[in-house]
């Protein structure tokens, strides 16, 4: 892939690597947003690595950041070798406490050639070495990458999985007044951003979303607001299932669930998710998932009480300092 010049906000880096006698020519270029042709390019690069791998290598916020106009606190990184683009890498810079976050991957046929060495690396100079890096599945190789530009371990997300096909849930038991409905586009924008940011504030990246993140979701070819389930006592909001349906892959999933604090409790972090569940068997879904903090002990206890299992682990490395 040639380079964009006209792309805001680019730094340029060529370096001869490799072995000594079968030099490897890399271009890194640094952007603040990507032309259509580059998103196109990464898109291409992280379908073939999701292909190889069973799973993609950048969370779908940072898909959902390959397109648009530039983002506060964002960066992609890009690495060529003889104007093909063999590695992709973003970094998110938005947390006021945390080190910045950054996801990567490199096409699989270029593997094994120091391109991922060498993202890590440029991850690490362009953070000042504050960094947290996540490994998809947690592959043997990301744990290797991860040993070698000296991160340690410190978060576990996991997946969980469970037959939908036969799902035997009671009926939920919703806390005294409280009522559902699904989600209005544009009359709920508002009181949802309020609610999930509150309960989710120690969440880094699901606490922060804003109307755009909002927005991109919705413009999104799963986006149902039939399945995305709100929770009211009287006028006021206080917890939501947004479920998600992976059609290609036969999966329903539990996208969200957020109960605002103060109406924890009372079963209704329950009562939602089984809604959301009965919603995915109704439409005829073989199967259900999630995500969930290895850490989040109360979340996890739920979900395994609902006939969860781990399916795969999602890690993330980060500096010491």
């Amino acid at each position: 892939m040639t380079s964009d010049d006209t792309a805001p906000a680019a730094r340029k880096l060529s370096a001869s690597l490799g072995q000594a006698d079968t030099p490897t020519v890399r271009t890194l270029d640094t952007l603040d947003a990507l032309s259509p042709e580059q998103s196109g390019s990464v898109l291409e690069l992280l379908a073939e690595a999701a292909r190889a791998d069973g799973q993609q290598a950048v969370s779908e916020q940072g898909r959902l950041r390959l397109r648009g106009d530039a983002r506060d606190g964002v960066r992609h990184l890009l690495l060529s070798v003889r104007d093909r683009l063999v590695g992709y890498a973003q970094l998110e810079d938005t947390d006021p406490v945390e080190a910045p976050a950054a996801e990567l991957v490199v096409r699989p046929e270029d593997r094994g050639s120091g391109h991922g060495r060498a993202l890590g690396n440029a991850l690490l100079a362009e953070s000042g070495k504050r960094l947290r890096v996540w490994a998809h599945g947690g592959h043997p190789a990301a744990r290797h990458l991860a040993q070698v530009l000296g991160l340690t371990l410190f978060r576990e997300l996991r997946q969980m999985r469970r037959p939908l096909t036969g799902l035997d849930l009671p009926e939920p038991v919703f806390p005294e007044g409280v009522r559902v409905r699904t989600f209005v586009p544009g009359e709920d924008d508002a009181a949802w951003l309020a609610v999930n940011a509150a309960a989710f504030a120690h969440h880094p990246e699901q606490g922060s979303l804003t109307q755009r993140d909002l927005d991109d979701r919705k413009a999104e070819p799963w986006f149902d607001p039939a399945g995305f389930f709100l929770a009211f006592r009287g006028d006021e909001l206080v917890g939501f299932h947004w479920t998600k349906v992976h059609a290609a892959e036969g999966l329903g999933e539990v996208y969200v669930v957020g109960v605002r604090p103060g109406a924890q409790g009372g079963g209704l972090g329950k009562a939602l998710t089984t809604v959301g569940l009965r919603h995915l068997a109704g439409a005829g879904l073989p199967t259900a998932m999630l995500y969930v903090d290895a850490d989040n002990v109360a979340a996890v206890a739920v979900y395994d009480r609902l006939g969860f299992a781990v399916h795969e682990t999602d890690l993330m490395y980060r500096t010491e300092s």
